[in-house]
């Protein structure tokens, strides 16, 4: 795996998993780690889930306003949007285009555009003590990174707004309650139930999960008879793939079948 200075990457089985590593700044992401995460994203290798988490006791603090090491966001309004342009905005970009599900791990906060790589994963999983915040509002700026999308798409206009305009924090219960992620469960056992529910994914149909998740996104965006065509067209090279024929194969002889992402 490539050696970064900002994110560790290590592979587990056929899971990708890609942990953000500057714990003495609660994972505060600075342009550096933006771009590798970028960067690890986009070359897979194979990878046939990933799996995002952060070291330490934060998943990811937000945008580093301070940087220490590395480069921080700073500056005016023009570098804040250059930053999210060329740097943050891609990340999140690649995350939302990959051909692989997605889980994040969520530990402690997630906060700012942390908040919203924490929630760009197809399954979010949180510890008990993990929270998801964003507090733009107290510094007089709007969330990005996509936060006012994901947030208004999972949790509806009303609840967004609460989290947008009060600054209030979202307890990972709560979160998992208001249908903004997928599970709530114990920190120790975060990110053993993370890498199975990671595994299981990874062993499982890419090419017709890949097609699921971006015709999910054209649901969210799109028409009715858009979400149609899209499916149409998904299933004809879900129908194509070997996985596909697997399946039929293995769902007539009445036994597991063992898809091999192709």
């Amino acid at each position: 795996m490539a050696d970064y200075k900002t994110i560790l990457t290590e592979r587990k089985g056929d899971v990708l998993v890609i942990t953000l590593n500057r714990p003495d700044r609660l994972n505060a992401a600075s342009l550096d780690m933006a771009e590798e995460l970028t960067d690890a994203l986009y070359n897979l290798d194979g990878a046939r889930a990933v799996l995002i988490t952060g070291a330490g006791r934060a998943f990811c603090s937000g945008a580093d306003l301070q940087g220490r090491g590395d480069r921080p966001v700073t500056g005016s309004g023009d570098a804040a949007h250059r930053s999210l342009m060329l740097h943050y905005n891609p990340a999140l970009t690649q995350i939302m285009r990959l051909d692989v599900p997605v889980v994040t791990a969520v530990n402690g906060a997630a906060a700012g555009v942390g908040c919203s790589l924490g929630l760009s994963g197809d399954f979010v999983l949180a510890g008990k003590s993990a929270y998801f915040l964003q507090a733009f509002v107290n510094i007089g700026l709007v969330p990005d990174g996509g936060s006012t999308w994901l947030l208004a798409k999972a949790i509806g206009r009303a609840r967004a707004t609460r989290m947008m305009m009060l600054g209030e924090k979202i307890g990972a219960d709560q979160a998992e309650q208001w249908g903004m992620i997928y599970k709530s469960v114990d920190d120790a056992a975060l990110m053993d139930e993370a890498l199975a529910l990671a595994a299981r994914l990874a062993a499982g149909p890419t090419v017709a999960l890949a097609t699921m998740r971006h015709n999910i996104m054209t649901a969210l965006d799109g028409s009715f008879e858009q979400v149609l065509r899209a499916e149409a067209e998904g299933q004809r090279r879900a129908a194509g793939t070997a996985d596909a024929r697997e399946g039929t194969l293995a769902f007539l002889q009445k036994r597991k079948a063992e898809f091999k992402g192709k």
